[in-house]
């Protein structure tokens, strides 16, 4: 009966699945083989990119209508576009951009829309719309969804030959456009610096008068014979033959001798009036490479293949040619703009940064638990990473720059579960419990703590999940890839690690060593690897051997005796400070509570007056430079190219001293000149005035104490530029496009009223003298030349002409006509009709060009000459016109030159615009990037409010009472001490999205430790009220509860440190930027040691925010929660006394019988 009473005052506790994992651990075995197995094929098999495929619901709308000034490509066919496509439902905003002869009309759906059904919605609304538009469109307008990687090329190859012509150039780069796009992995492949051919027919004018021939005749003649037709099938002797008429042109010299008129007897051919060439059509874009001359490929990634794969594929697609000799070696072959070779290096760093955090945090765990113990804990780190890659391969998430900070992220989180766990456990059977009973005893205690830990954990990162925009694309697969691996590692915590601790954890001291054993073993093992590595030839089979050896002999003479006196002597001392300190602050609680309170004051009003630079995104160092070159509109593309030269020798002269960290220079003029960083960009046509010369730089790593932010500065200042012209220098954008820094936007109907007003902004700007601003652009561009065809409309129709037919010879003059297509093997060229050139651009021959048609009243041919009905004059119109949801708009923006802040030149502009007056129906808006900015902030401090309050719900349904939460939500707030004042001392930035996120994660991670400790001190009480044979509804006396926070904390000084450094090391490489290649070392010996990179740029804020948080948070975690918890259990107690519902139990007589409470 006795043993009855005493069982029913034991504590102890166990946790189902636990337990069910102990009874089968056959069943765990063999489910840890396959995380490990599939986890290992995951990270071989998922493609790998540098960062995340974004697709947005982005539907993208191209119409090609050549000939067409931008004024009538937005009457004619974008104005029509938008009515209909502004009629669909979950549409957030319309872009349009209307240029010389193309229309390009960007279509933003709400987040959560289905792209593929947004698609088909743009097509249905463009049918509708077909009644609208032109009649003589060539093609249909283009619907596609918007993809990054599809529309950007992730490698361009460079062709050059001095030997060779460009035409046999373009046959090669035809050949190799051929091979790569039947690659999977490959979307298409664009030849750039070589253009189309066609067969052109250049027509003598007044040959063709005199003959009394029209461009209709020379039509209608080549398309009749221009024809292959099937003539049915005919049946002889027996058998069926099909009959087909052949007529279609083997050669273009045939054309020449179709006869187009045979009035009255007199036979005209083609060649009377004509002739016939076929070649290149007129220069649409040049290509150069360090000024030679080249022929380029642009090869684009299909939307989620392997990058990797697609550039190896070909590479050796280039070698093999080049052997076979389907490429002459007198072909020089360059790569430029590589993308795999970032894509490589960021995603080898980040996975030694994983190699190197593991390595450190099973250091510290080795000093704090002992080798055994910490093998046990620093399983979770790669058992819960190759399960998180097993369920990302499964959900076809790619591995990429954020997935892989996700891992980092989570590394020394991975860990705290397990070090609750076996630490629990190891105490426990250091109390003489048997392994077994240990760990289900160990396991049952903490497991519902631990759950709830990485329950807030896993809150705090939710809200994240569901970010709207690109940016929250973009960011996606952070809170995703945490939250699978938090989750699988509390899976390993409570189901594999607890069946390998009953299984293999011994306690420390009950071992004895045989030295000579160990020693000859390791020698064996070490001299057989030198063998295996130097003599063989297998270095990694031979390393591996080495490094067993190694690792043995420092493990029993170095590591182990260094663990056990580190446990033996420094834990102790520690133990003992701590409790003093915690003795002291609970006897004075409000004094380190009021102290706390006040500390996150004076952090605040030394963060608002140091006022830290605030930015939307990591500056990255430049990978690329952009140099845009804009000449007036209307220049004609071979003076653009001949001043693009000069502008191009220039930025070599300056990067010369440069050189050993310049891959290339290379230029694009008309096509390929746009901006890759502008979405409204994608598909646009020509723009001969325009040039791009880019400058490539080799990787991050090699370029040693070299700044490529400087190199672009000095582009910046000593380009010297000629009257007339614009130069815009910007870098790689890192991340998703997000506008121009400085972007103000004017809207309104009336496009000379717009002007009158971005001309007003634009001089008050420059009178402000306001610093930082690069150049303000505008998007209107004015003075495109024009020539005007006034008809006299009365005349025109007294001689029977209209103005669509004098508008038609104009245009089949000038521009040209394609009446047909020429065949040869697989490919199609135009066949177009067009005045001879010697006759195109002479305006006074197309004045005086008759018009030849037959009159209706005598069916006589007449010829009438333009001039007699029509006048010309020139004027001038505007390059392009952009529209926003139905109204025109004009951007002013600019990029901020370096030593500037964008932030604060933004807030000047905005005073400054804050009393301007605009006209009625007009507006203006801060958009781009800082809208961006201001829209993401908004966001993740709701984020943040969210996150807090599920965190919040989470510990009240865990504890059942209101005081817990608040003293563990009070830590979280009091945490962002350490960010604030971190900032300020190391003079870091504060970057709005990877500051902000670095917040959100630290309030999820913060409360870990706090949870685990408030529910050992309940534990710890209630095994105390169990011990004195108290009911649960009485309290106990508060010396009592005082004794029973210190031995607490003391019982959980371990595992929070432990958690909390873990957690700060697996941060420390990236935040520091330390990067060793752990594989090249152990493979080749070359470990490719260097500080910095990419990464620590990127990923290093955030990085820091929690340092500086989870370091302080420590700190309050150990002294000011115990201290919070003891002063609301006091308030609590005398709330309690006064109203009487709780009854004092006197203790005076029980303090010799007083147990040892069990800790």
């Amino acid at each position: 009966m006795v043993e009855k009473d005493n069982q029913k005052y034991v504590v102890d506790k166990e946790f189902a699945l636990t337990s069910g994992s102990l009874k089968n651990k056959v069943t765990v075995y063999v489910i840890t083989a396959l995380i490990v197995a599939l986890g290992i094929y995951s990270y071989i098999t998922l493609p790998k990119e540098a960062f995340p495929e974004v697709e947005l619901p982005t539907v993208y709308v191209s119409t090609i209508h050549p000939g067409n000034s931008p004024v009538d490509i937005e009457n004619l066919i974008t104005r029509e576009i938008e009515k209909e496509i502004n009629t669909i439902q979950d549409v957030d905003n319309i872009q349009s951009t209307s240029v010389q002869d193309f229309s390009s009309i960007v279509v933003e759906f709400n987040v959560g829309s289905d792209v593929n059904q947004a698609v088909i919605d743009v097509k249905d609304a463009i049918d509708k719309a077909k009644s609208e538009l032109p009649s003589d469109l060539r093609q249909d307008p283009n619907v596609i969804k918007f993809n990054m990687s599809e529309n950007f090329p992730i490698l361009n190859v460079n062709l050059t030959d001095p030997s060779r012509s460009i035409d046999e150039l373009n046959d090669y780069a035809e050949f190799l456009e051929d091979e790569i796009e039947k690659f999977k992995e490959v979307s298409k492949v664009e030849i750039r610096g070589v253009d189309e051919k066609e067969v052109e027919i250049n027509v003598d004018p007044f040959k063709l008068e005199a003959r009394m021939v029209t461009f209709t005749d020379i039509e209608n003649a080549i398309a009749s014979e221009n024809i292959t037709l099937s003539g049915g099938n005919v049946v002889a002797d027996g058998l069926r033959r099909n009959v087909r008429v052949l007529g279609e042109f083997t050669d273009p010299s045939e054309i020449e001798e179709i006869i187009i008129s045979n009035e009255d007897g007199n036979i005209v051919y083609l060649k009377d009036v004509a002739t016939v060439e076929f070649g290149y059509k007129d220069k649409q874009n040049y290509a150069r490479l360090d000024l030679n001359p080249v022929v380029k490929l642009d090869v684009m990634k299909r939307s989620g293949e392997n990058l990797l794969v697609a550039t190896d594929k070909i590479m050796a697609l280039i070698g093999n040619s080049i052997a076979e000799g389907s490429l002459p070696e007198s072909i020089i072959v360059t790569i430029t703009n590589d993308q795999s070779k970032d894509t490589r290096e960021q995603v080898s760093s980040l996975g030694n940064n994983i190699i190197f955090g593991v390595i450190l945090v099973v250091t510290v765990l080795l000093f704090f638990l002992g080798t055994r113990n910490s093998l046990f804990v620093g399983m979770a780190i790669p058992l819960s990473m190759f399960m998180a890659l097993m369920i990302l391969g499964f959900a076809g998430i790619t591995i990429n720059t954020m997935t892989l900070f996700a891992l980092i992220m989570a590394l020394g989180m991975l860990v705290d579960n397990g070090i609750v766990v076996v630490e629990n456990v190891y105490r426990l059977m250091e109390q003489g419990l048997s392994p077994m009973a240990a760990t289900r005893r160990g396991v049952g205690e903490v497991a519902f703590p631990i759950i709830s830990s990485t329950a807030t954990t896993l809150a705090a990162f939710l809200p994240l999940a569901f970010w709207p925009g690109m940016m929250g694309e973009f960011m996606l697969y952070l809170p995703v890839t945490l939250i699978i691996t938090l989750g699988s590692s509390l899976f390993v915590a409570l189901v594999i690690n607890p069946v390998f601790i009953a299984t293999f954890m011994r306690v420390d001291g009950k071992k004895v060593i045989n030295h000579k054993k160990v020693i000859f073993r390791s020698l064996i093992a070490i001299v057989l690897g030198a063998f295996v590595a130097f003599g063989v030839g297998s270095i990694m089979v031979g390393n591996f051997l080495m490094l067993i050896g190694v690792i043995t002999l420092l493990n029993i003479y170095i590591l182990g005796p260094s663990s056990r006196k580190f446990q033996a002597t420094f834990l102790p001392w520690l133990e003992n400070i701590y409790e003093k300190v915690l003795t002291s602050a609970v006897k004075r609680p409000l004094r380190y509570i009021s102290g706390a309170f006040i500390l996150l004051f004076v952090s605040l009003g030394i963060f608002a007056v140091s006022q830290p630079e605030v930015i939307f995104f990591p500056e990255n160092e430049p990978k690329y430079v952009n140099v845009f070159v804009e000449y007036p509109v209307g220049t004609d593309i071979e003076k653009t190219n001949d001043l693009s030269k000069k502008i191009e020798a220039q930025v070599i002269e300056i990067v010369k001293p440069y050189s050993a960290i310049v891959e290339s220079v290379s230029t694009n003029v008309s096509q390929g000149a746009a901006d890759p960083n502008d979405p409204s960009a994608v598909g646009q046509s020509e723009e001969p005035h325009k040039a791009r010369i880019t400058v490539n730089f080799i990787e991050n790593k090699l370029r040693g104490d070299l700044k490529t932010s400087a190199i672009m500065e000095e582009i910046r200042s000593k380009v010297v530029l000629e009257p007339g012209l614009t130069l815009t220098v910007d870098k790689d954008a890192a991340g998703p496009p997000a506008g121009k820094p400085i972007n103000l936007e004017v809207s309104g109907d009336d496009l000379e009223v717009l002007v009158d007003i971005t001309d007003d902004i634009q001089q008050q700007i420059a009178a402000s003298g306001i610093q930082g601003i690069e150049k303000l652009k505008s998007t209107m561009e004015l003075g495109k030349p024009e020539l005007i065809v006034d008809i006299d409309r009365e005349k025109a129709r007294r001689f029977g002409l209209s103005t669509n037919s004098i508008a038609s010879e104009i245009r089949t003059a000038l521009f040209g006509k394609e009446i047909s297509k020429y065949k040869e093997g697989e490919d199609d060229y135009e066949i177009n009709i067009r005045l001879n050139q010697d006759y195109r651009y002479d305006v006074d021959a197309l004045m005086n060009k008759q018009i030849t048609f037959r009159n209706q009243g005598n069916g006589k041919l007449v010829q009438v000459p333009i001039s007699s009905v029509a006048d010309i004059r020139y004027s001038s119109t505007y390059g392009s016109i952009k529209r926003k949801d139905l109204e025109r708009v004009i951007t002013l923006s600019s990029n901020v030159l370096a030593g500037y802040n964008p932030t604060q030149i933004n807030d000047m502009l905005k005073a400054l615009m804050l009393n301007y007056e605009m006209p009625v129906g007009y507006a203006y808006a801060f958009t781009g990037e800082q809208e961006e900015m201001a829209e993401n902030m908004a966001f993740l401090s709701k984020a943040l409010a969210i996150a807090v309050f599920l965190i919040f719900l989470i510990i009240v349904s865990q504890f059942n009472k209101i005081t817990a939460p608040f003293i563990i939500m009070t830590s979280v707030l009091l945490s962002t001490i350490g960010v604030f004042l971190g900032l300020v001392i190391f003079d870091m930035k504060f970057i709005v999205i990877m500051t902000m996120i670095g917040i959100i994660a630290l309030a999820g991670i913060v409360v870990n430790n706090a949870i685990v400790l408030i529910d050992f001190i309940e534990l710890t009480r209630k095994r105390r009220r169990r011990e004195l044979g108290m009911d649960d509804d009485e309290k106990l006396p508060m010396e009592e509860v005082v004794s029973s926070i210190i031995i607490a904390g003391k019982t959980r000084l371990r595992p929070v440190l432990l958690t909390a450094i873990t957690t700060i090391l697996g941060l420390v490489p990236l935040a520091v930027g330390l990067n060793i290649d752990f594989i090249g070392a152990f493979s080749s010996y070359n470990a490719d040691y260097y500080v910095g990179g990419d990464n620590v740029i990127f990923w290093g804020p955030m990085s820091w925010t929690i340092i500086f948080g989870l370091t302080f948070a420590t700190f309050l975690t150990l002294i000011i929660v115990p201290t919070m918890y003891l002063l609301t259990d006091k308030v609590m107690y005398r709330i309690a006394k006064w109203r009487g519902t709780i009854r004092v139990v006197d203790l005076t007589g029980e303090v010799e019988k007083s147990k040892k409470v069990l800790a």
